[in-house]
């Protein structure tokens, strides 16, 4: 039986490591007025549709698990991407749907198991 989504997402996050390379509060390299609402970064040893590895918001509900997936639109680049959103609140959830349409720009779908 092939795992779901979230269980296959959930297995990844526990058997690669976390780089955070953004922390809450700092800013984007390329926007400096767009401020990381959690901390964001990557899971070593994966790879995305971009080449890079998979990236993450990660909140403050330590044990919380994978509680989102953003799946995102950037029609300039013409790139489509899927964020994991590992261990956040209610709230979080909704500062990074925010972060990424209001303050990026980008088409944003929130899904949560």
């Amino acid at each position: 039986m092939q795992p779901s989504f979230f269980d296959a997402l959930a297995q990844l996050t526990v058997s690669a490591p976390l780089r955070i390379d953004r922390a809450r509060g700092s800013a984007h390299p390329r926007f400096p007025r767009a401020i990381y609402p959690v901390d964001y970064g990557f899971l070593e040893g994966t790879s995305a549709a971009d080449g890079e590895g998979v990236d993450v918001f990660r909140g403050s509900n330590t044990g919380g698990g994978i509680c989102a997936a953003a799946l995102t639109v950037d029609a300039a680049k013409r790139d489509v991407e899927i964020k994991v959103l590992f261990e956040c609140t209610a709230t979080e959830v909704d500062d990074v749907a925010a972060f990424l349409s209001d303050t990026l720009g980008l088409g944003t779908m929130i899904v949560r198991p």
